[in-house]
């Protein structure tokens, strides 16, 4: 891990300096793990969904690109800034998804297993946006925990070391972070979301 940290901010260093052959690199050294989590996302959907792993990462890789001027100090920036562009990513999808389906049932394609109240393709996805947008105004931290863990699939140790915290405040402030999302999506609705939170 730390090797692939040296990797990667040497990487964002030179793209940020301008070399167009650093940006290859540091994509095609990420791309694996993006594509992994994509996958396990789209495998929880059915088979009728219009979304596919590498159509996600693709999206993903092209928002990165248009970064101009990337400002990306080091990996921990980096991949924060990657599970917000994949919230930002399933949100639009969801969105999309769900004004198709205005007025059919909705499909039940849980974000995680930890949280399976919340459905990728559904107003679900939307709420869950909102609420983390709501949650960012008053602790960022416990929302870049929720992206790297549930969005860009992170281990809880991974993210800590990424957000530079112990792996017990991380773990505390994902608890807290689904309680109060599961809360907050069920005051929205007016009713207890599909499941319990963990």
């Amino acid at each position: 891990m730390e090797n692939e940290a040296g990797d990667i901010t040497v990487l964002l260093r030179k793209w940020k300096e301008g070399d167009a052959k650093a940006c290859d690199e540091l994509m095609s050294h990420v791309y694996p793990h993006l594509h992994e989590v994509a996958g396990a996302y789209l495998r929880r959907e059915s088979d009728d969904h219009t979304l596919q792993p590498t159509a996600l990462v693709h999206e993903l890789y092209i928002r990165l690109l248009r970064q101009r001027k990337p400002d990306w100090e080091n990996r921990a920036h980096f991949y924060a800034f990657a599970a917000s562009v994949m919230r930002r990513i399933l949100t639009d999808h969801a969105r999309a998804a769900n004004a198709d389906k205005r007025g059919a049932g909705t499909l039940h394609l849980p974000l995680s297993e930890e949280i399976p109240w919340i459905n990728v393709n559904s107003a679900d996805m939307l709420d869950l946006n909102r609420s983390l947008d709501e949650l960012d105004a008053v602790d960022p931290r416990k929302v870049r925990l929720v992206e790297l863990h549930f969005f860009l699939g992170c281990t809880v140790p991974e993210s800590a070391v990424l957000l530079d915290i112990s792996t017990s405040t991380a773990e505390r402030d994902l608890t807290l972070a689904r309680t109060w999302l599961y809360a907050k999506l069920a005051a929205r609705t007016g009713s207890p979301p599909n499941g319990e939170p963990a």
